[in-house]
């Protein structure tokens, strides 16, 4: 198991989810994931936070109720930066908006929340003892975030400039222009934590580059509590989708797309009983079937 200890500027490093009921957060997600939570305020605070474990790593944040119009809700990516208000001036300066500009938070780094161009929102981390997420990619974890938007090139522009992002285009079943965010050199990073990332990946067949791979590019989708076309989702790795599946509604979540296969996964989207979206993927790589 790879523990993550930081991540390189321009690469999403953390995801939370604000709702108006913590606790039933916490009874939802834990049930669904096996996460344990550490609650990090008191229970008197605006907003309370709590970081999500599993099998002992920080795998994400929850928290709420919400605090005015400046609080995200909903599940938020945030990406890893090395000065959160230089960033923000260039997401200004490049058509996006800064939402809640950047501020400390005590004993774990310091954040922002902003919009590009078409409206998706994301977050800016610039850490100091958050690390970001310690677990990604296995079963009951974050394994990407999906960037929703009806403007493939306009969003190229703002994301490279602001990111250093680059998108490797394709189109999918239904004949829509999705792709891949790559941040060139991102790979290097990690094979030097895990030498055989590259191997492994050609091995399942995996795309040319895909190591540098930091995002996914979609088509706009409707359902769930998207205030716009643009947005930002979440997907969780699951080891069986169809248990996890019915694990989700057995909670009570809602379906949004029922459970169907790609050449890579077997996946859902569901929302949860709060009204928040997010896909459940089971990787199942060309030479495993």
């Amino acid at each position: 198991m790879l523990v993550r200890t930081g991540y390189p500027p321009g690469v999403p490093c953390w995801v939370d989810l604000i709702q108006p009921e913590l606790d039933d957060t916490i009874a939802f997600y834990g049930g669904l994931f096996d996460w344990t939570f550490q609650v990090r305020t008191p229970e008197d605070a605006p907003l309370r936070y709590a970081y999500a474990f599993l099998d002992g790593l920080v795998v994400a944040g929850v928290g709420g109720p919400p605090i005015g119009d400046a609080t995200p809700t909903g599940w938020t990516t945030y990406v890893w930066v090395g000065s959160a208000d230089e960033t923000a001036a260039a997401v200004k300066a490049n058509g996006g908006r800064v939402l809640a500009p950047p501020v400390d938070i005590p004993h774990s780094g310091r954040a922002a929340v902003c919009a590009d161009p078409d409206g998706a929102v994301f977050g800016l981390w610039q850490a100091a003892e958050n690390r970001g997420a310690q677990l990604v990619n296995a079963p009951g974890s974050w394994n990407f975030s999906e960037h929703h938007t009806p403007d493939p090139d306009g969003a190229e522009r703002f994301y490279g400039a602001v990111f250093g992002w680059v998108c490797d285009a394709f189109e999918n079943g239904a004949g829509q222009k999705a792709g891949i965010w790559r941040l060139p050199g991102y790979g290097d990073f990690l094979a030097e934590r895990d030498p055989e990332i590259r191997e492994r990946q050609e091995a399942d067949q995996a795309p040319e580059g895909f190591a540098d791979a930091v995002a996914l590019v979609q088509p706009p989708v409707t359902g769930g509590r998207a205030d716009a076309v643009a947005h930002w989702s979440v997907t969780f790795a699951v080891a069986d989708a169809d248990a996890a599946f019915a694990r989700a509604t057995g909670l009570g979540a809602t379906v949004i797309t029922p459970l169907f296969d790609t050449d890579y996964t077997r996946m859902a989207v569901v929302e949860d009983p709060q009204g928040d979206a997010f896909t459940l993927s089971q990787y199942r790589p060309p030479t495993a079937s």
